[in-house]
């Protein structure tokens, strides 16, 4: 059976059971709390919390998707014969329609119906119970209808109990189903919400999370060794030099999935957070093979893929690849060079072999051999904590301690005046963000900002250097929206409301369950800006004075940053 096939034969069963097929989310997800989508209910959360409607959303209580996920933790992993980085995660889902006995049976039944596996080769896991939560008696009771007894087992906590995604949300206890040993499906039955403190409250609606690990499944169902096996990835393998070992390959078709997956959907290479994933992606393979036939392998990636997601764009893939590959392959040389005149290779000269010349922490252990013996990926990156504590001090120590927090609206600065001129500043900021989107489209999205009494510093998502005569169009629009005096005031309301107004809001950033939103003109829903925020601002923007943008340039692949200043 072919993986389209198995794509189609899943949404349809669940289909025609009353689910709405839901599209695949972006890999940067809404949820501050996590970095990178990792499971296919990150899109439903507020769903099983009761925050979003499913009737109103999707015309039903059910929903099944197939959802692009990534987790950081496998990267140094692939290569074996299991871990990816890049997978995709077939899922249905109910909030507050079925339960237990409903989710048991269907699988059940898509395992032998659809997908044709012998009853003898299944097996399932329950909760097995402890202090806090009570044996799972009921699925325990649906399985033994359809499984002989001794092939249900009883599982502990760390097995049998899923979630929450993040810090806190819904989770509840889980059943494992296995075809032949192998794990292919999770179903988690959604009662509990977990706190921050870890304690747990009952959730006014029961709800449903199915998870099935798609490449997994696809090689148990193709008979494949494992899942380089498969057709997922047989069309990349092929494209690769005869002459790599097994191992490289499997990194390289792993690897070049995610850099298509994220650079679609708007990822750049930098060096924190989603940005540091994709440059590590990219710099491990570049190492690995700088000659290799890229342009076709991203060709291949999006000819698979493209149908099910038409976001991948080979020509976006490889002008962002390319601009990395070209930028990196100059210290590359120099950085091996290097590593090899050392004698020694411990977490403080790897860094500074990363913080000179790029090189990941992967290579550098690959490619130190016995001279890294010693070196961790934990002690690295505690040297890398230690650079970003030191260089935060000396930013600090640069500006006179001038910052401005804005989640929380705490400014630090000497007197009154330094507190009107950084207020005028952070309005103007906001200013400035609704402009760009004005004149370059609603793909600018927010990066990152600094604000001193000199002047603010607002870094932003955009793929390409702004025109001098774009520049002075939003130079043009804050300054007209300056003179208007629109009036800066700000509704405070739960967040899940706040994001349907259309405010705009760092997705990086963690927001409280109440956030304020400020929007300058006459109301919110015809404001020139409105956002989340916490920071000080003026009462009308007429006393922002006049805005200037002093510099604009490239702060990474696809970020670029704008410096401005008010003027009385």
């Amino acid at each position: 059976m072919k993986s389209e096939e198995i794509r189609r034969k899943f949404l349809e069963f669940f289909e025609t059971r009353d689910h709405k097929v839901v599209p695949s989310s972006s890999l940067i997800p809404d949820d501050p709390s996590v970095l990178l989508t990792t499971a296919g209910m990150q899109q439903f959360k507020r769903y099983f919390t009761g925050e979003l409607d499913p009737i109103k959303d999707f015309g039903s209580r059910n929903t099944v998707s197939i959802q692009k996920s990534f987790r950081t933790s496998d990267i140094d992993e692939v290569g074996d014969e299991t871990h990816l980085t890049f997978f995709e995660m077939l899922g249905h889902f109910s909030f507050g329609g079925y339960f237990k006995k409903e989710t048991i049976e269907w699988t059940y039944q898509l395992l032998t119906e659809v997908f044709g596996i012998q009853p003898e080769r299944i097996s399932a896991t329950v909760f097995a119970g402890d202090d806090a939560v009570l044996f799972d008696q009921e699925s325990f009771e649906s399985w033994s209808r359809l499984l002989p007894k001794e092939r249900i087992r009883k599982g502990p906590r760390q097995d049998n109990f899923w979630g929450p995604v993040g810090n806190e949300g819904p989770c509840g206890a889980c059943n494992e189903v296995y075809v032949d040993n192998v794990e292919v499906a999770t179903l988690v039955f959604m009662e509990y919400y977990c706190n921050p403190d870890k304690s747990l409250k009952s959730l006014s609606k029961k709800g449903v999370d199915v998870g099935w690990g798609f490449e997994r499944l696809v090689f148990i169902l193709q008979g494949a060794g494992n899942v380089f096996g498969t057709d997922i990835f047989k069309s990349l393998i092929d494209l690769l030099s005869p002459k790599m070992d097994e191992r490289t390959k499997r990194i390289f078709v792993d690897h070049s999935r995610g850099i298509a997956f994220l650079i679609s959907d708007g990822v750049r290479p930098s060096n924190k957070e989603a940005g540091y994933v994709l440059r590590r992606l990219m710099r491990r393979v570049i190492v690995y093979g700088s000659d290799s036939n890229w342009d076709g392998l991203f060709d291949a990636v999006c000819a698979h893929y493209g149908k099910f997601y038409p976001e991948l764009k080979s020509d976006l893939i490889q002008s962002v690849f390319g601009e990395e590959k070209s930028k990196f392959e100059k210290t590359l040389k120099i950085g091996l060079k290097e590593l090899e005149r050392l004698q020694k290779i411990d977490a403080k000269s790897a860094f500074k072999l990363y913080e000179s010349f790029g090189l990941p922490f992967e290579i550098i252990k690959e490619r130190g051999g016995a001279k890294a013996k010693n070196l961790t990926r934990e002690s690295f990156d505690e040297e890398f904590k230690k650079h970003q504590e030191i260089s935060r001090a000396g930013k600090e120590s640069k500006f006179g301690g001038h910052g401005v927090y804005l989640k929380t609206g705490e400014v630090t600065v000497k007197d009154k005046s330094e507190l009107e001129r950084v207020t005028r500043l952070h309005t103007a900021t906001h200013l400035m963000h609704a402009a760009l989107r004005e004149v370059l489209g609603l793909e600018v999205r927010q990066n990152g900002s600094d604000i001193t009494v000199e002047r603010t510093r607002f870094d932003f998502n955009f793929p390409r250097k702004v025109a001098p005569e774009e520049l002075k169009k939003v130079e043009t629009l804050v300054n007209e929206a300056i003179k208007k005096d629109l009036s800066v005031s700000f509704i405070e309301m739960p967040k899940a409301e706040a994001e349907k107004t259309g405010a705009l809001y760092f997705f990086k950033e963690r927001y409280p369950d109440r956030v304020k939103v400020y929007y300058m003109g006459k109301t919110l829903e015809s404001a020139f800006s409105k956002e989340f925020c916490g920071g000080p601002h003026v009462t009308h923007t007429g006393e922002v004075g006049k805005f200037k943008i002093v510099k604009e340039e490239a702060v990474g692949a696809g970020v670029r940053r704008i410096r401005g200043i008010v003027e009385p």
